[in-house]
């Protein structure tokens, strides 16, 4: 089992920028898709973006343009680095590994494991 945790959250004002870092613990971590969903007070939780084991992605279309996504197998970590911040995009970020998953995907019933989540708040 992958044991991931979140940092970098926080709060921001519109326009502004924050990198969200996710450490994965377990051998297998650069074998996974990882991936980084969110979910806002009574809404569904939403893909935002994706990488493979091989560094494809694949990026939300509300985000795309602003947000990136990177990992570093050396140290068992993804970044989400989100720049042009609008309070829409405020939400609790989730970090997600998919075992056996060998595509970036934002689905989220194709991710075993999960983070805590951190709090991402934008003002206007």
């Amino acid at each position: 089992q992958v044991q991931l945790v979140e940092s970098g959250g926080g709060s921001v004002q519109s326009g502004g920028s924050l990198r969200l870092s996710c450490t994965a613990s377990g051998v297998l971590y650069r074998t996974y898709a990882m991936s980084w969903f969110r979910q806002a007070p009574g809404k569904g939780r939403q893909g935002v973006a994706s990488i493979s084991s091989d560094g494809d992605t694949d990026i939300g279309d509300s985000v795309k343009g602003r947000f990136t996504i990177s990992r570093d197998n050396a140290k068992n970590a993804v970044y989400l680095q989100m720049n042009a911040l609008k309070p829409e995009d405020t939400a609790m970020y989730y970090c997600a590994a998919g075992k056996g998953l060998r595509y970036a995907s934002l689905l989220d019933y194709e991710h075993s494991d999960w983070g805590q989540g951190t709090q991402v708040t934008v003002s206007s």
